[in-house]
């Protein structure tokens, strides 16, 4: 077992490391437990030294913790690790004493020993996607550097403090040593001083960060990707940070006036000994130790422990994602709630986010060519077009995705999945949306397809729709034996509604037009779970409803009504999109994002949706490529897949607390539940 002292808390709040350490971490008030309990602890901070008395105490063993060497996105605590490393004999980066690393080297063994073609690989990948320990910085701009340079010597400082520092033979007159050794024996370069991240952001000072600009020393406090600023020099100077491991993987002749964990092995310049390496290692072999034996990664889709191939692909995608807006994102017209309920849905990069209410404090951001303007649905006002065209920005408009979370919107519950559309929003036929342009155009590749095939499999097996709120359960309805015609109702004030629809666009007005086209029909009538819940308008009276319909149906889910029916009429609910899915008949009386392509029953034409799609390419533009999906445990874009996880298990655990809620104290959870949504949304 794994314990920790309650004191630990960051340990034992941790969202990841169960999945990381294989075993739910235990917290206790006292050092008692049974002997051979692992305590944990992190690196040699006062939480290891807790640990290390309670496991002497209840004779079990002290794990170190620390983070990896391709942590996360951002720096930080709201960045959960991705990588960690436990190290029961010591910590890589304190050289006073052994640690499982050096261990590992010591040995006689092969470090890449059946995993060559792996270790290959992932150092390609680093090198060529610049992935570092912490991956938010932008590339290298290349005005930082004097272009007549004869030779660029880059020198690596480190915060104040750092324990690696200290532990690693160094201190403050190393560093200084360190930069005059640089200037002396390389007199014709210009030396570019790096200051570490958290010294850029403010939150830590460095060792040489008061070192002044010169005809030879420039000095980067701004934030820079590591390996691209790494690429452009000829020579690396470091004392013990990991960016020094980084150069070397480059390719890069690196001169060590600390002990970090890869000095002492042949591959670095020493200014230091450390008589208990006494193996020579290649590059290689340092990477497959440190990476790949010594490392543990998370797998950020399951959530369950995975492969450095895992992680890479997630801060790809995290990168894939920023790459369309460099600038920052400028949330314009936001309503307070939404806010602060969304505002860590604009992307994992927190400091390149800000809210404009209106043209005035939007003019007082200087938006430029670079940023973004964020738009709550569509269309934007009149001055936040001209400022867009002005400021040269690009204008987005945001809505929640057709996968958003167990819960509602107007009861405050985050959305998972969300649209950022350049053109439009798929709910205006007026004008054409990002994703009609993909439907109309995309060539989605057999891949693609196949994924999109079990990506429904997985929502059908499952019972998923856009808000997860009812029970799954089979109807108890008394059709006798006639055709069962669902009719979804809409929140009637719903732009979807007020954009896409002529005739029909009333809920009774929709029940009527399904009556007279089957008046033989079951009908069965289930109003919207917003109007229901006493937050949105659209509520028909039911006397007037139950005049046409056989059935309101208000207690079990809208996949179970949709899975009893053989056909759903609809104006543009998501119901419609639903129905499809599972293989259902829908007869469409407005203008939804899923009509026009040949799959649907169209009340309605619409004249630019000229390509008959299979339902597999449907879900492949409308689930796989347009949404963005959001995982607000580990603050970064995740895949559909994640997020149908996720909801998977967060709809079996509300459904048990439900299951305890009744009567009163249900209201009262209700709203409970809809404060905390509000409060943690914001926190996360």
């Amino acid at each position: 077992m794994i314990r920790t002292p309650i004191w630990n808390m960051a340990l034992w709040r941790s969202p990841v490391l169960a999945a990381l350490l294989g075993d739910a971490v235990k917290r206790s008030w006292l050092p008692l437990g049974i002997a051979g309990d692992d305590w944990l602890g992190w690196g040699n901070k006062p939480s290891a030294a807790r640990a290390g008395w309670y496991a002497r105490l209840s004779g079990g063993r002290l794990l170190r913790l620390e983070d990896g060497f391709l942590r996360a996105w951002g720096a930080g605590n709201r960045y959960p690790p991705l990588s960690v490393v436990v190290d029961a004999v010591g910590i890589y980066y304190d050289a006073r004493r052994p640690s499982t690393l050096e261990n590992l080297l010591n040995a006689s063994g092969d470090p890449l020993a059946g995993i060559e073609a792996d270790v290959a690989r992932a150092k390609a990948l680093l090198l060529e996607h610049r992935l570092s320990k912490y991956n938010q910085a932008p590339l290298l701009d290349d005005a930082l550097l004097r272009p007549d340079d004869a030779g660029r010597v880059l020198v690596i400082d480190q915060t104040f403090g750092d324990l690696s520092v200290g532990m690693g033979g160094a201190d403050a007159d190393t560093f200084a040593a360190m930069l005059a050794a640089a200037r002396a024996e390389n007199p014709r370069a210009t030396i570019y001083v790096k200051t570490h991240p958290e010294v850029s952001s403010g939150r830590k000072r460095g060792y040489l960060g008061q070192t002044p600009d010169d005809a030879r020393t420039v000095v980067l406090r701004q934030a820079i990707n590591p390996l691209s600023l790494i690429e452009r020099m000829d020579r690396v100077y470091v004392v013990t940070s990991t960016m020094g491991f980084e150069a070397l993987l480059a390719g890069k002749p690196v001169s060590v006036f600390g002990l970090p964990w890869y000095a002492g092995w042949g591959v670095t310049d020493d200014r230091q000994d450390c008589p208990r390496r006494r193996r020579e290692r290649s590059v290689d072999e340092l990477f497959a130790a440190a990476y790949f034996h010594y490392a543990r990664y998370l797998n950020p889709v399951t959530h369950q422990r995975g492969t450095i191939f895992d992680v890479i692909e997630w801060l790809l995608r995290q990168r894939q994602v920023e790459e369309g807006c460099p600038g920052r994102k400028i949330a314009v017209g936001f309503s307070p709630v939404r806010r602060w309920a969304q505002a860590s849905l604009f992307g994992p990069d927190t400091g390149r986010v800000a809210f404009a209410a209106d043209a005035e404090r939007l003019a007082a951001l200087r938006p430029g060519a670079r940023d973004c303007l964020v738009h709550w649905g569509h269309p934007a006002p009149a001055w936040l077009n001209q400022a867009a065209r002005s400021s040269g920005a690009r204008l987005l408009h945001m809505e929640d995705g057709f996968i958003r979370s167990v819960g509602l919107g107007s009861d405050l519950v985050p959305p998972q999945s969300f649209v950022l559309d350049a053109r439009g929003l798929y709910f205006d036929p007026h004008g054409a949306s990002d994703l009609e342009d993909i439907l109309n155009t995309a060539a989605f590749s057999t891949e693609e397809l196949a994924r999109a095939s079990r990506v429904r499999e997985i929502i059908v097996s499952h019972g998923i729709t856009k808000y997860n709120v009812d029970p799954l359960r089979p109807p108890d309805w008394q059709a006798g034996g006639r055709s069962v015609l669902l009719v979804p109702g809409q929140v009637e004030d719903d732009a979807s509604i007020q954009q896409g629809c002529e005739d029909v666009r009333t809920n009774l007005g929709l029940l009527a037009a399904a009556r007279a086209a089957h008046p033989e029909a079951f009908i069965v009538y289930k109003p919207h779970p917003d109007v229901l819940a006493g937050n949105r308008i659209g509520h028909a009276a039911l006397a007037q409803a139950r005049a046409i319909a056989d059935q309101i149906e208000t207690r079990i889910s809208l996949v179970s009504c949709i899975e009893a029916c053989a056909e759903v009429h609809t104006m543009t609910s998501l119901a419609g999109f639903d129905a499809l899915l599972r293989g259902k008949r829908v007869v469409v009386h407005g203008r939804p994002f899923y009509a026009g392509w040949g799959l649907t029953e169209d009340r309605l034409t619409m004249r630019r949706r000229n390509r008959r799609l299979t339902l597999e390419a449907l879900v492949a533009g409308a689930l796989l490529r347009y949404p963005r999906y959001w995982d607000a445990r580990l603050r970064g874009y995740t895949t559909c897949e994640a997020v149908l996880r996720r909801i998977v298990e967060q709809r079996e655990a509300l459904l048990v607390k439900h299951c305890a809620d009744t009567g009163i104290v249900a209201g009262w959870a209700h709203v409970a539940r809809k404060l905390s949504n509000l409060v943690f949304a914001r926190i996360r």
